[in-house]
């Protein structure tokens, strides 16, 4: 898989999470197994937006960087370790009983993610 395929599917992903979480995050978490019970909940959901999107829009604008160069590996790098981070944080959330239903999802997605960050980070 080339940087630049990599990156736009990564890139795409995180957008349409983020977008869905500000959008219908009283349709989205629940399928987790979190209900939303406040406007400050549904407020936190929107703020995730922020972080989402940009690691998208951070994907998608570098995914013209040359191979081999300086900059694919910081931010394949960067990506590596935001998707552990990913990794943890909701693995805790199923282990605790927080995520429920689809909540094993983000744990296997973000374990993915980091997998093929990993596997980008050492072909450059």
């Amino acid at each position: 898989m080339s940087n630049r395929l990599f990156l736009t599917i990564h890139g795409v992903i995180y957008v349409i999470f983020g977008v869905l979480l500000f959008a219908i995050p009283k349709l989205f978490w629940p399928m987790y197994g979190v209900e939303l019970n406040d406007e400050y909940a549904i407020f936190l959901s929107q703020h995730a937006t922020i972080f989402l999107c940009g690691i998208g829009f951070l994907s998608l604008l570098f995914r013209d960087v040359k191979d081999k160069s300086v900059y694919a590996k910081k931010l394949f790098m960067g990506l590596l370790l935001t998707n552990i981070l990913g990794v943890v944080i909701t693995l805790y959330a199923c282990v605790d009983g927080i995520f429920y239903g689809l909540g094993w999802s983000d744990p296997a997605f973000f374990a993915l993610m980091s997998v093929l960050s990993f596997v980008r980070l050492r072909a450059n």
